[in-house]
């Protein structure tokens, strides 16, 4: 059972699992995930958000530790995702006088997550409708599609507690001792980050609120190592798909290491040119997810790709495309391409990027041809001048 301190009334029930490899198979996790649930004992009881089917045991030993000989009268859906609702019905199935509290849109898709009819116990609530449970009361606020449509937030006015579903959230375990940053922006652009819009919509929402704790799904309780400034400062640059730092993010793919070195060389003459920082990285060997995560970051990016079978390498095209679908915009680009014959990665990387919102190209291009040249240094140092000026 955790140790983690909330308040004498508002308990920690989660679980960490260090076991899973790809969180959403999709998203390597090498700290594992936390599935965040949370207790408050009043006159009345409320579970907030049950955890994912593989801790099941372990949340409800956590849950009947903290109950003791109580029963709960509630349990808040927030977000019916499996990661949090697949415990839902062994916890409806152990207490059967339990309601379910959930937003009007969730309480239309409850019965796809779970074997049994629940919707005589369902009391679906709308935007700012309260519920008391003694001392404690909770306001609901709808947050649809950060990051799915049934999705709400809770607000918790005595304590001054935003149970924020999975906002704020973060990749790894929360006995993992790790910069928060890092792996909540990789959390924020590769599951939310399309959804800037409604992001911003919940924190106009938030802004309204006096929150003193934020309470997500996923991470730790909210302010950790640093002031609840710090994390709010965060949100808003990135749901605004405003660059964190000032710096070149300088992505390649190559098939025979060719692009590659002119990549290398590139990076080497951006920062000989003074760039605050520059990170070259090989999109085949890199977590996809991080290469996503670090292009939202930076203010300036260089794409260089070998030709491939008539079209872009395919981790390159991947790539392109996860950016595109996830809203990457504003943004300084450049691109170095490769070809012995027929070259038209370069073609086609400016295709994709002029789809793309305030994407600003710059006009220099570097083409190899098959291997980096003496001839093609003064082009990579003319593209570094325009992409730094």
């Amino acid at each position: 059972m955790s140790d983690i301190k909330i308040s004498d009334s508002i308990k920690y029930i989660g679980t960490d699992d260090h076991d899973i490899d790809l969180f959403e198979s999709q998203y390597v996790v090498p700290n594992g995930m936390a599935y965040n649930s949370y207790l408050i004992l009043d006159d009345k009881v409320a579970i907030m958000d049950s955890v994912d089917a593989r801790k099941k045991d372990e949340w409800l030993k956590n849950l009947k530790n903290e109950l003791g000989e109580r029963k709960p009268d509630y349990i808040i859906v927030q977000h019916l995702e499996p990661d949090h609702s697949g415990s839902l019905e062994a916890a409806l199935k152990e207490y059967p006088d339990m309601k379910i509290v959930t937003s009007q849109k969730s309480a239309g898709m409850l019965s796809q997550f779970t074997e049994e009819d629940y919707s005589s116990r369902v009391e679906a609530v709308g935007e700012g409708d309260k519920l008391s449970l003694g001392n404690h009361e909770l306001t609901f606020v709808m947050a649809p599609m950060v990051h799915w449509p049934e999705v709400m937030v809770s607000y918790e006015s005595s304590e001054k507690v935003l149970f924020a579903a999975d906002a704020f959230g973060k990749f790894g375990t929360l006995d993992t001792d790790e910069d928060w940053a890092c792996e909540a922006r990789r959390y924020y652009f590769n599951i939310v980050g399309k959804y800037g819009a409604q992001a911003q919509a919940l924190l106009k929402k938030a802004a309204g609120l006096d929150i003193q704790k934020i309470c997500s799904l996923h991470g730790p309780i909210l302010p950790d190592k640093e002031p609840l400034s710090y994390y709010i400062d965060k949100y808003q640059i990135w749901s605004t798909y405003s660059s964190e730092d000032d710096g070149v993010f300088v992505a390649y793919t190559s098939i025979h290491g060719n692009t590659g070195k002119a990549a290398k060389k590139l990076g080497e003459i951006l920062s000989a040119k003074g760039a605050k920082k520059v990170v070259v990285t090989d999109l085949a060997r890199e977590d996809i997810a991080e290469s996503v995560e670090d292009a939202f970051r930076y203010d300036k990016i260089v794409f260089a790709s070998a030709t491939y079978d008539g079209g872009l390498f395919p981790v390159m095209e991947d790539f392109l495309y996860r950016l595109g679908h996830k809203g990457f915009q504003n943004k300084k680009a450049a691109i170095v391409d490769n070809g012995s014959w027929a070259p038209v990665a370069g073609k086609k990387i400016r295709e994709k990027l002029e789809a793309m919102k305030n994407i600003t190209i710059c006009e220099n291009t570097v083409s190899l041809k098959s291997t980096l040249k003496p001839d093609n240094i003064p082009q990579l140092e003319a593209l570094a001048d325009e992409l730094l000026g």
